[in-house]
């Protein structure tokens, strides 16, 4: 499994912005369909002001630069990916042509495993 981080903003706009949540919190079923269709096997997307977060979980061979996109021959796909860019504009750091931008991961706390006090504290609770 191949875990991915991507960011982008939402054009500043109070009522776009309400639209897009809506949009979210009612996601079309073919959308879901689809993303599943290509690999990927969960996603979020956090919200901060005009930042978006995403995160999301895929099967071991997915290549965002070939796969991500696939998903959009559906034209019902197709239709939720443009009506959602016209919400979207790509995040200050992106380079050229990149919508959604890749973020480096940094930090992963499974890396450094606990140590011997941590454990004794989790077990006086």
């Amino acid at each position: 499994m191949r875990l991915f981080a991507q960011a982008i903003d939402l054009k500043d706009d109070p009522a776009g912005i309400a639209e897009y949540l809506r949009h979210h919190h009612a996601v079309w079923p073919e959308v879901t369909d689809g993303l599943r269709g290509i690999g990927i096997r969960s996603m979020r997307i956090f919200r901060g002001g005009t930042r978006l977060f995403m995160i999301f979980e895929t099967d071991d061979g997915f290549d965002p630069a070939r796969d991500y996109q696939s998903y959009t021959r559906d034209p019902k796909t197709r239709e939720w990916d443009e009506l959602m860019r016209t919400f979207q504009r790509p995040a200050p750091f992106a380079k050229p042509g990149e919508w959604w931008t890749e973020l480096e991961e940094i930090f992963d706390m499974d890396r450094f495993p606990p140590t011997r006090a941590a454990a004794e504290r989790r077990t006086d609770r």
